[in-house]
């Protein structure tokens, strides 16, 4: 057949152009027991890639924990992880990258990257009621990274404002290590019954095979190879990796989705992401223990001459695989006609393993399922890792050797409108976070956002956090710092931890310093979990952020984090609420500057360890600040991050429009009291009239407290000296990051 004409001859070098190792090439052949024809090779050169397999990041992957409290789908099991949150309801999240993609074509790299993780959730019969995001770029005053953030934020606003999700919080860090490889990290929350979800699955001979959504065209071929190797100078070549999304056709999906999942005539389901038709049919089909036929010639196309592998490989948007109860075809065809959807059978389930595609009754591959998946046939690899050079270096940093600055108002100045410290409101102003008026807390700051569980009395409190500097500076406590941190947001809104996914964003893994920094990470997050009992549910692994002539990025592992507000009616925020309220600091004050903004920007000292912390201090303080909320003994909670104990304060007043007077602590140095980011500190206003039982609550916890001053007035005073007005701070702390990229 001409189809099969065109196809270039397998080799050694072929597989190797196409990602793959002349061991994995060979173990192909033993698979097959013959040479692969183009389209096997490119079968398995896609799911056999890092984007799919996880083959160098599965062994340490599989050491976090997995269990815990309410859990309904342990990581690998669904598409994403599924949590029981009570009243009869589940909760459905994941995190996911699209960081190449956007590298080269920000505005689409971002929105299909939206459009993706919804899937994901709708996909297991959740309806999606929130996203968020974690974005990390470059210097920020050079052209390319202000179209870069230009492209990605608006791709990400159009995409979720058009679909009708609300974005509701998120992170964005500027860095020049993310000059060449920013990051895009979406995450998608949805929320269903118990027992009316539906799994990423295959099985029942006879049962047909539908393609529903989008026709298939040639954006994305390759895609999953793409995100799979180090950003070069002739990356632009591979643009046509880059998917092009339609959300007002994925908006038709879903309901058409969630309406179809209630005929009850769905055997599985699953969306068409990374690796497109040749990923879903092997996962789903390894999942049930079955193969199928598929007849590449069915594939609705909108493009001419594709060949084979370019159909099975595409990675064209809004497209989901469905298996229907033979005889029920008619249910499901209705629905999909109601929503204006096209749907064609491309083929049918079959008995044993093997997945058969067929061009006009031409069979063009032939393969086992169970060898293409995760856990199945795909190779497994443990690489070399060293601990790097710098690392000790970092840790022989000395406080001493850094000078107290001469004006304390002037640094104050200058982190509130440091771009990684500065309101991210020109961003989130482009997301639209209050389409389906669930969200609880875009008119009330604090830490998590607050998203209301509809007929119920609890809420849901989401959270992404990572600081990828700590990271760098110590892999195993900045990954532990960063799920920790996310902990500490959750309860400061009123919530309590339950779940993670990750987003595990590193450079490439054959570098044994940066493996070495992946396994770390690993360990700290596991640590982290295990302690806070928060299992992690799934997630990704965004490997080969780097390029050839600017190295790797920090290890950025995201975490995702979710957590339960049982009574909405006790959410917390951050604002000040009253005049004369008295400030405390939860938590103990350090003689530490190390990897602090303030020590890295203003100081200019780019080498120096993690920040103080403790993980046993961290559950400490938690757990205390669970106990006040509960007990109503306390106005306002915000935890101490970026920009230390000042930006705090400073975000507390912004928020409520009242001052405060404070006095520093003389058992540390100033700018260690006031810009430091020791962990594991929260700071709380209490009542005049509360204090008693808030000081007895404090006593009798293990937690250290400090009297910090009153609420009051409309000025920042320390020590007696104002560090400015709060109306005055507030608009150079909202407006910093507009003018930058708008300049």
């Amino acid at each position: 057949m001409e189809a099969i004409l065109k196809e270039p001859k397998v080799t050694a070098e072929t597989a190797k152009q196409l990602g793959l190792s002349e061991e994995e090439f060979q173990k192909i052949i033993t698979i097959l027991g013959r040479t692969p024809n183009y389209t096997e090779l490119s079968i398995y050169s896609v799911m056999w890639s890092e984007h799919c397999s996880y083959k160098n990041s599965i062994y340490w992957i599989k050491t976090l924990p997995r269990e815990g409290k309410g859990l309904l789908a342990k990581a690998g099991e669904e598409n994403a992880g599924l949590i029981d949150i009570g009243n009869g309801y589940a909760c459905a999240f994941k995190i996911e990258s699209h960081n190449h993609p956007s590298a080269l074509e920000p505005y689409q790299g971002a929105a299909t990257g939206v459009g993706g993780i919804n899937r994901d959730i709708f996909t297991m019969g959740a309806r999606p009621i929130a996203q968020l995001n974690s974005l990390r770029f470059g210097n920020i005053n050079t052209d390319k990274i202000k179209w870069l953030v230009k492209g990605v934020v608006k791709g990400i606003g159009d995409y979720g404002n058009a679909f009708g999700v609300p974005t509701v919080g998120g992170e964005v860090f500027f860095d020049e290590c993310y000059n060449v490889n920013p990051l895009v990290n979406a995450m998608s929350v949805g929320v269903l019954k118990i027992g009316e979800s539906v799994s990423a699955t295959s099985h029942g001979e006879g049962n047909p095979v539908y393609i529903i959504g989008s026709s298939t065209g040639k954006d994305g071929i390759h895609g999953a190879t793409f995100a799979s190797a180090d950003i070069t100078e002739d990356s632009a070549e591979s643009l046509p990796s880059v998917q092009v999304g339609d959300p007002f056709q994925e908006k038709l999906l879903l309901e058409a989705s969630l309406e179809v999942i209630k005929t009850g005539a769905v055997v599985g389901m699953q969306d068409m992401g990374a690796a497109g038709i040749i990923c879903s049919t092997s996962e789903m089909s390894a999942k049930g223990n079955s193969g199928m036929i598929i007849h590449l010639d069915k594939v609705p196309l909108r493009q001419q001459n594709m060949q084979p592998f370019e159909i099975l490989l595409s990675e064209s948007q809004e497209r989901m695989l469905v298996i229907v109860k033979k005889g029920r075809e008619k249910e499901v065809e209705v629905v999909l006609e109601k929503w204006d959807l096209h749907y064609a059978v491309i083929g049918g389930v079959t008995s044993g393993d093997r997945l058969k595609y067929y061009i006009h009754d031409e069979l063009i591959a032939d393969v086992p399922a169970e060898t293409l998946v995760l856990g199945g046939g795909a190779p497994v690899y443990q690489r070399e890792f060293k601990e790097p050079a710098y690392y000790k270096e970092f840790q022989k940093f000395n406080i001493d050797s850094v000078k107290e600055p001469s004006d304390y108002k002037e640094v104050a100045n200058y982190l509130l409108t440091h771009p990684n410290i500065a309101s991210k409101k020109w961003v989130y102003e482009q997301y639209d976070s209050m389409v389906g008026t669930i969200n609880m807390s875009s008119n009330k700051p604090s830490d998590a956002a607050i998203v209301n569980v509809k007929k119920t009395d609890s809420a849901l409190a989401l959270k992404v956090d990572c600081n990828s500097r700590y990271v760098y500076a110590d892999p195993h406590k900045g990954g532990a710092i960063a799920v920790s941190e996310a902990a500490r947001n959750i309860v400061c809104s009123g919530g309590e931890p339950m779940a993670i996914t990750n987003c595990l964003n590193f450079g490439n893994p054959y570098n044994p310093d940066v493996y070495w920094q992946f396994v770390q990470a690993i360990k700290g997050i596991g640590e982290a979990c295990t302690k806070f009992n928060t299992p992690v549910t799934g997630g990704n692994v965004s490997f080969y952020n780097q390029s050839s002539y600017e190295g790797p990025v920090f290890p950025t592992p995201v975490i995702g984090m979710l957590g339960i507000v049982k009574d909405k009616n006790k959410t917390m925020t951050l604002n000040f609420k009253n005049e004369g309220d008295l400030v405390y600091l939860i938590g103990e004050s350090q003689n530490d500057i190390s990897s602090s903004e303030y020590l890295y920007s203003w100081c200019k000292v780019k080498g120096s360890p993690a920040p103080h912390f403790d993980l046993s201090e961290e559950f400490e303080v938690q757990s205390t600040v669970k106990e006040l909320i509960e007990k109503e003994l306390i106005e306002s909670a915000h935890d101490c991050s970026d920009g230390g104990l000042f930006v705090t304060l400073a975000e507390c007043a912004m928020a409520g429009k009242l001052g405060f007077d404070i006095d520093s602590d003389s058992n540390v140095r100033k700018d260690a009291f006031l810009f430091g980011e020791g962990q594991s500190r929260v700071v709380v206003t209490v009542l005049p009239a509360y204090e008693d039982a808030f000081t007895e609550v404090m006593l009798n916890s293990k937690a250290e407290f400090s009297f910090l001053g009153v609420v009051e007035g409309n000025e920042m005073i320390i020590d007696g000296e104002s560090f400015g007005e709060v109306e005055v701070l507030k608009e150079n702390y909202d407006s910093s990051i507009g003018k930058i990229i708008e300049s």
